[in-house]
């Protein structure tokens, strides 16, 4: 067990956390829950930085931290989708979410016949992450309705393009292992 490992497994442990706070009957749940959600968002840069940095990547690690982040991702878009009760919000929690399973699956799959690299995370799978996770704050913090709550409905829809764009680079990465060509 190390620092970074630590971080990751303390990024789940806040989920029901974030849960909890965001269903009291309390106005200021939005703030709280968004708060603690953007620290454990923090914690995702730190643990992979200080795994890095410090050269403690592990095995544990780097199966525990891409399942922190889909979990926190869902549990809270879900949250949302029951908040919000809205097609426009909907959508693109559904392509999120879909997209994460298809991809996953899609990993698991390539890994099995030894072609894991070449669906690798790319640098546009970071930049959906941080609209991904900057969205979820912005959703969090205030009300359905609120002007920052329908600016963060606009960055999930700027996340959910970017999350299409990505499974389709991981797609055509894997296409070769998933269509060979008969000889």
């Amino acid at each position: 067990m190390n620092v970074p490992n630590i971080l990751t497994m303390s990024r789940i442990i806040m989920i029901p956390v974030v849960v909890a706070i965001f269903y009291l009957p309390y106005e200021w749940r939005y703030l709280a829950s968004a708060t603690i959600f953007a620290l454990a968002g923090l914690t995702d840069w730190l643990d992979g930085y200080l795994a890095r940095r410090l050269d403690q990547g592990t095995p544990f690690g780097a199966f525990l931290d891409p399942v922190a982040d889909k979990l926190m991702v869902a549990v809270a878009l879900t949250m949302l989708v029951h908040e919000h009760a809205s097609l426009l919000l909907t959508l693109p929690a559904m392509i999120i979410v879909g997209r994460e399973i298809v991809i996953s699956a899609l990993r698991e799959w390539m890994a099995e016949i030894g072609s894991r690299a070449s669906v690798a995370v790319s640098y546009i799978g970071k930049i959906k992450t941080t609209a991904q996770m900057v969205s979820i704050i912005m959703l969090l913090m205030v009300p359905p309705g609120h002007l920052i709550s329908q600016l963060g409905l606009g960055l999930l829809y700027i996340a959910a393009a970017l999350t299409l764009w990505s499974m389709l680079l991981y797609l055509k990465a894997a296409w070769p292992d998933l269509f060979p060509k008969s000889v």
